[in-house]
Formats: structure tokens, sequence, C-alpha cells
């Protein structure tokens, strides 16, 4: 009998089944097996991937344990209640701690031994619709120090550190504080540079050789070093009251370029900015790497009608026997500013302390 039976055609063979991986038979009517392109494709996509949120993790960890830690926040008979809103006490503070005398001649700091604030600002940022709040106090403010008597603002932090000036804020103001951050000299400087500079436009020129600074009218990129003596000179017209509110501008155009595209995406901005946030600031015990942004938010809409900004309105001035010439806060206006920042309500035009005729 002929090879393959009767009616076998030689010419009508069926086709060998489809081959699979490796040479194995598929079934017939089964569909043909991803192209080996594109599932490596998707092994290198979704291990690209791992590794940008292994990366973002592990730095976020790095960050969070970076931050160095103040005990200033406490718990005492008669602490004002919890508020609307969240409220930050930010300090910067003069201490040379970490300095060497190399960076005290740069940075044009001098060589004092201790520690003093050499700016104190309230932060509130509101939970509703309403614009957040910047206000500077200045450091000459009359208060009632707890345990201490009557004093300039800022002997509470040389009294007690970070512990008794937050108190004497939280007594004075009627305001819980959430969250406590420090500033200091060198950190300063270093987060300045880290961004390249931050350009400020001086309407005329400031000559302060005990600031380190001599710089000329106009706009012009400040490094770290111009950048610290621009917001430590009391230089001016007016001394402390133009110098708060220098800080405040300078303070929310470095948030705004710290937090601009091109800062985060670029490497040599971004990872020497990182580098030098942990060494800049400390915040208290409660306060994490996860409510930074929303400081940054607030602080970055300086200038563009997003953060108020002012001083707490004054009411004269009175010569204290030990203590000197001390700034009085204005007994009407004062309360009503801390009460619109309790309730998280709008704070009315004519609270606002800001630049000659603004």
């Amino acid at each position: 009998m002929p090879q393959g039976g009767p009616g076998y055609d030689r010419g009508h063979q069926p086709p060998p089944p489809p081959r699979g991986p490796r040479g194995q038979h598929q079934p017939y009517g089964s569909p043909p097996p991803p192209p080996r392109r594109k599932r490596r494709g998707r092994r290198i996509a979704l291990t690209a991937l791992l590794v940008i949120v292994g990366l973002v993790a592990g730095l976020w960890i790095y960050l969070e344990s970076s931050l160095t830690r103040i005990d200033a926040l406490e718990d005492y008979e008669g602490r004002p209640a919890a508020g609307a809103g969240a409220n930050w006490l930010i300090v910067g503070s003069d201490s040379r701690e970490g300095l060497s005398a190399e960076d005290e001649e740069r940075l044009a700091t001098g060589d004092a031994k201790g520690q003093r604030t050499d700016t104190i600002m309230l932060l509130h940022v509101p939970d509703n619709d309403t614009r957040p709040t910047l206000v500077s106090l200045l450091r000459d403010s009359l208060v009632d120090i707890p345990g201490k008597g009557k004093n300039k603002l800022n002997a509470a932090y040389a009294f007690g550190g970070p512990k008794l000036l937050a108190k004497t804020v939280e007594t004075e103001t009627g305001l819980r504080l959430d969250h406590y951050m420090e500033i200091g000299f060198a950190g300063f400087a270093d987060v300045v540079d880290a961004v390249g500079g931050v350009e400020m436009c001086l309407e005329a020129p400031i000559d302060d050789p005990l600031a380190g600074i001599n710089l000329p009218a106009g706009c012009q990129e400040l490094d770290g070093a111009n950048a610290l003596g621009y917001v430590r000179t009391r230089k001016g017209p007016r001394a402390d009251l133009d110098r708060v509110i220098r800080q405040r501008a300078f303070i929310g155009a470095l948030t705004k370029k710290a937090t601009s595209a091109g800062t985060l995406a670029n490497p040599f901005k971004l990872f020497p900015l990182l580098g030098s946030a942990p060494d800049a600031i400390s915040v208290d015990d409660d306060t994490h790497l996860h409510n930074l942004p929303a400081v940054a938010f607030a602080m970055g809409g300086a200038g563009d009608g997003g953060l108020i900004t002012t001083t707490v309105p004054m009411g004269g001035s009175q010569n204290v026997k030990g203590v000197g010439s001390a700034i009085l806060w204005d007994k009407v206006k004062a309360p009503k500013l801390f009460e619109a920042l309790r309730t998280d309500a709008e704070v009315a035009d004519e609270l606002i302390v800001g630049a000659p005729g603004g």
C-alpha cells in the first residue's frame, strides 16, 4: 500500500503545528505568544519604577532622620487651647555654634558667645481658603516672660531657650503653637548658595560693615554671605521695622526659588539644597518632614498676593528700668490680629503693618 494509505496526497500535507518558545509545538488555534521585546520592555519599566520608588523612599527617610530636633513646645497649666489652622514659630538664631573662624569672618557674624534670637516670626497656615499670614514679632517688644517678669521678647530665648520663648509667645498672643522651626547662620547661607543665590531689588544702597555688606541700589543676586548680611542689618530710617520687612521679603523669595521647577528639576541645585537643608533648620520633636511642604507653599506666596505679611501693630515705646527702650503692642489692634489668626478669619487691612505707604 502506498505510504499514507489510500487517498494519500503528498501535495496536500497538513502544515506542521506552530512552534512556541524553544521549539515547543503549540496546539492549533492558540494565539501566538507575546513578542519577547514587549515583555522585556515591561520588565525594564517595572524595574525602573521600583528603583525610583526606592530612591524616593530612601531620600525621605534620610531627610526625616537628618532633621535636628529641639524640645521647644510643652504643655503647661493655662496654655491656650488649639484654634483653627496651624501656627509656626520661626526663629532665626545668631548662634555661632559649628562655625569656624573662617566662617565667622566670611559671614561677618563676629565671635559672640551664647545664643540669641535674630529673627522671630509667627506663620499662620489656615484650614480654610483665607490667605496664610506671616507676622514679625519685633525682638524689642515688651512682654511678660513667665517667671522672669517684664522684658524684651528676645530675652526669653536668652533666659530659657526655645521652650521659654515659645511659652512667652503663646501667653502674649493667646495662640497655641503647633510647630517650631529654628534657622541658624551658617545653614541659612548654605541654602542660599545651594539654590544659586536669590535676586532682591533694593530701593537704596545699604552699607553696613557690621553686617559685612555694601550693596548698591537696584536688582541684584545675593549669595549666602550677602543674603545673611541683608536680613541682619538694621540700617534704614526705621531700623528694626525696615529690617523685619526685608526679612519677610527675602524668606519669601528664597522659598519660592527653592521650590521652583528650575531648582527641583536641576540636580546640581536640588541635591546641594537637600544636603544643606538639614543643617539649616531645627524643628520641635513633633514636627516631621511631611509638615514642611505647607510652610513652603505658604511662604512661597510672598509678593504674589498669596501671603499676608505684617508686623504686630505697635502702640509706641516705653523706657523700662533695667531693660531700656522697648516697643509696646497696640492694645486694641494686636488682640484683633491674633483673634483673626485663632479663628482663621480674614485679617483686616487696618491690622496690617507693612512698608511705608503700603
